[in-house]
């Protein structure tokens, strides 16, 4: 199975790097970026290939990995789809559009293609997708980052944001992709809160799920990418892990 990737930043950068250990169990070859001294530093790393436009790439490979930002998913991912192209998608806030995630489902259907959502930087999202056969009530998620994470300088805990998951990818695109998944998997537009807290020095996420099937809590505390702190080297997992499942007979999990 033939890989590429579309953006080269932390999440492409540890994704890499395991293919350089022979740990990915697919061949990573394509890489493209619109920083191209990006793409060709991590192409270099595994004599891979790098391409100046994206059509130079779907030709040749069987999975496309989006770890680029929302503005990709909306401007790339439909073309890679009418190729009949399979796409991981990364950035999953932008899938909290629904008339966004209805279009690409649709061209997904009519492509004989498929689109994976990993499980990105929390965990327990196997338990919520079984739980919302049945009926969930309440969803809630509480995430605490250190300033560096958000981007901005404080000396004092704060509350940034308070509401809907659908409100919070929107106002922070690229530090909520947590919410997004919560939000998909449980099928309703959870409610989030996010906390800048200086005395913490992980990503900590704190989940709270009630249905008929019961409740559950479940609290992941990630350590950063040291290439961006905004990203939590779980997601890059998560992304490896849905790769090698692909080629795996033996599946565990929803």
């Amino acid at each position: 199975m033939i890989v590429g990737i579309v953006g080269c930043g932390a999440i492409a950068n540890i994704i890499t790097n395991f293919a350089l250990e022979g740990k990915l169990g697919v061949e990573l070859r394509y890489f493209f970026d619109r920083d191209l001294e990006r793409a060709e530093n991590l192409a270099s790393q595994i004599n891979g290939k790098v391409v100046l436009n994206l059509e130079d790439m779907l030709e040749q490979v069987d999975v496309v990995i989006e770890s680029a930002s929302p503005l990709a998913v909306r401007e790339i991912v439909p073309l890679i789809l009418e190729k009949g192209k399979n796409v991981i998608i990364m950035s999953i806030g932008a899938l909290m559009d629904q008339n966004l995630k209805e279009e690409l489902i649709k061209k997904a259907k009519e492509n004989n293609a498929k689109i994976y959502a990993p499980s990105g930087a929390i965990v327990g999202l196997d338990g919520i997708k079984a739980a919302s056969i049945g009926h969930i009530n309440k969803a809630t998620l509480i995430t605490r980052k250190p300033p560096r994470s958000l981007g901005i300088e404080t000396d004092e805990e704060k509350i940034l944001y308070e509401g809907k998951a659908s409100e919070a990818v929107q106002r922070f695109p690229v530090n909520i992709n947590v919410a997004a998944a919560l939000s998909i998997a449980c099928e309703i537009d959870v409610d989030v809160k996010i906390i800048v807290d200086p005395d913490v020095d992980r990503n900590e996420h704190e989940v709270n799920v009630q249905g008929d099937f019961g409740e559950f809590k479940t609290t992941t505390k990630n350590i950063r990418c040291s290439i961006n702190p905004k990203t939590s080297v779980l997601a890059a997992y998560s992304a490896i892990k849905l790769l090698k499942g692909l080629n795996e007979n033996f599946i565990v999990g929803t």
